[in-house]
């Protein structure tokens, strides 16, 4: 890419929006512009804007960011809203979907969105089929190019207190991954620096389409760099 992108990334204070960030240090190709509801430390080099408002005023501060892609890096989990299926739609459904209108308002021809592996409409389990609700209703929006990223388990370094399960999951993941072949590729790991770097690599690709991007895409992103 030889111009410079513009970048708003919605979603700054999770893991994956806090590795955009550290990940966009020193890429000259990229001019990024966070929006979060709360502050969060830049990673040391940082150059870029960091917009704060309530969620409310997100159409506008996006809007303000002038975006030529846009990144929503949001999402909880059942357990972290105490198992308010409600609460979890707020966030994983109606504040994606509002983001992503404001995006497309905005001007913006790229949507990247962190989602799951699994996510299916149909899906039995309320979480992935929350994910794929959002998907295809992302699809209808027609961005001239829409990248959907679907991790496994993501491993990093995360805000607040560690849950016990979570530590033993990042620790064992890795040799769990050795056991996922063939068709199980799909649900390994992922580190959220890795997760950052592909989502930088596709920022401002200009073929147009919906692509969606498991395991094994995001492998093949990394090695071509």
């Amino acid at each position: 890419m030889s111009d410079q992108t513009r970048v708003v990334l919605v979603g700054a204070t999770g893991l994956i929006g806090r590795a955009v960030m550290a990940e966009a240090v020193g890429r000259p190709d990229v001019h990024l512009v966070a929006v979060a509801r709360r502050e969060v430390p830049l990673p040391k080099g940082a150059r870029m804007e960091m917009l704060l408002s309530d969620t409310g005023h997100w159409p506008d501060a996006i809007a303000a960011g002038r975006p030529d892609t846009v990144v929503i890096a949001l999402g909880t989990t059942i357990k972290a809203v105490g198992g308010d299926k409600q609460a979890f739609r707020a966030v994983d459904h109606d504040l994606v979907l509002e983001s992503a209108a404001a995006a497309k308002a905005a001007g913006a021809r790229q949507l990247i969105v962190v989602s799951s592996v699994g996510a299916q409409f149909s899906s039995k389990n309320f979480y992935l089929s929350v994910k794929g609700e959002v998907e295809d209703k992302l699809a209808k929006l027609h961005f001239d190019r829409l990248d959907i990223i679907r991790p496994g388990l993501l491993r990093g370094k995360r805000e607040g207190p560690v849950r016990l399960a979570e530590k033993v999951g990042m620790i064992l993941s890795p040799l769990a991954d050795l056991l996922m072949m063939g068709s199980l590729r799909k649900y390994r790991s992922a580190k959220a620096g890795d997760v950052a770097r592909v989502i930088l690599t596709l920022a401002g690709t200009r073929q147009r389409g919906r692509v969606v991007h498991q395991h094994d895409d995001m492998q093949r992103i990394l090695r071509r760099g």
